[in-house]
């Protein structure tokens, strides 16, 4: 909370006890010093514009540059841990007055006065509390625990270079309530109390759209969340390269977890789909027509029927409409059928080679 000047410094003025030092009594400056151009004269005090203090007291010499013997003098308290207050030079100067300190005030009318503070924030809190629990508790991972808290955490504030210290945590493994106490730094026994639930849990690739059957799973399409580890199973898809580029074997909505069961690689020639059979050896490629008799994805070995021959054969599926015999098999041509089209060859013949005519069914 900022404070006004009156608030926050002045109202907590300390009593005249506690200025510990005794007015001094400075002599006059010397004739040719008074009257020297100001760039010429010895550096005196001078007020600040704005100063950051550490601790519950402002000394003169936090206000003041070249406050001398005074500068160890306190004379306000300072504002809470992180805060920030105002005070009217016109009120510092006669806070001054008894300590003979008569700064150049540089025109300013207010002085603007931080305290420092290490800032502990609530992600800060929840990660000391995870930690703490992991480490009461075999087996268990600090990354896979999730809290819930009973009430808003709020930022804390604390004495630079120090930290909260848990001084009790108590904790019941089966309904997954803890009660955690803090240690605040400082002089009088300061606590700070958090309760609430955690659970162990694990990472797991949901859906962000519903998809079709067949509709292949974008990077867009999969968020990663924690579920409880009540929800885990050996099929459970945990991250997204698992998922990429596969497709729906099932309709499904957003927010389902992915399971591997429900994915298949996209099958790029589907089944009673009309392929060309490509069969290739040394010097010779022969193309076929055929049938796929299942679908696959690329790279899978399908059955596909040679529609010459009328004989099942398996082949490699190398892209939409197209696959490659796995093995050599047999290719019957005669007279009376229509022999396969040369592709390609590299012996310079026309013809298929007798070798070529024997080739496979």
């Amino acid at each position: 909370m900022i404070r006004l000047a009156a608030i926050a410094l002045l109202a907590f003025a300390l009593p005249a006890a506690a200025q510990v030092s005794a007015p001094q009594v400075s002599a006059p400056l010397p004739f040719t010093e008074r009257f020297a151009p100001t760039s010429q004269r010895s550096a005196g005090p001078t007020l600040k514009s704005a100063v950051t203090v550490i601790g519950e007291i402002v000394r003169i010499g936090d206000l003041v540059e070249n406050a001398g013997a005074a500068a160890h003098v306190a004379i306000f308290r300072a504002p809470d841990l992180g805060d920030t207050g105002r005070v009217a030079v016109s009120q510092v100067i006669e806070a001054l007055l008894p300590h003979d300190v008569n700064p150049d005030t540089r025109g300013l009318t207010e002085i603007v006065v931080a305290r420092a503070s290490h800032v502990i924030t609530a992600k800060d809190i929840e990660m000391r509390v995870v930690q703490a629990l992991a480490g009461r508790q075999r087996g268990t991972d600090a990354g896979n625990l999730t809290l819930s808290f009973d009430s808003h955490i709020r930022t804390i504030h604390v004495e630079p270079a120090t930290d909260l210290r848990i001084a009790r945590l108590n904790f019941d493994p089966r309904s997954g309530r803890f009660d955690v106490l803090f240690e605040r730094p400082g002089g009088q026994r300061n606590f700070l109390r958090f309760t609430g639930t955690y659970a162990e849990t694990f990472e797991a690739a949901v859906l962000t759209r519903p998809l079709a059957i067949g509709e292949i799973v974008k990077a867009a399409d999969i968020n990663i969340v924690r579920r409880p580890k009540a929800e885990f199973a050996a099929n459970v898809v945990t991250g997204a390269d698992q998922a990429l580029g596969l497709a729906a074997r099932r309709a499904m909505r957003p927010g389902d977890v992915l399971r591997q069961t429900d994915l298949a690689k996209h099958e790029v020639v589907a089944r009673n789909d009309n392929v060309t059979i490509t069969y290739q050896v040394p010097g010779v490629m022969l193309t076929l027509r055929g049938k796929a008799l299942e679908g696959g994805a690329h790279g899978d070995t399908i059955n596909v029927l040679n529609v010459m021959s009328k004989r099942s054969i398996q082949a490699t599926v190398a892209g939409p409409g197209h696959v490659i015999l796995a093995a050599p098999v047999r290719i019957n041509v005669t007279s009376t059928t229509t022999a396969p089209r040369l592709a390609a060859h590299t012996t310079g013949r026309s013809t298929p080679t007798p070798q070529a005519q024997a080739s496979a069914e």
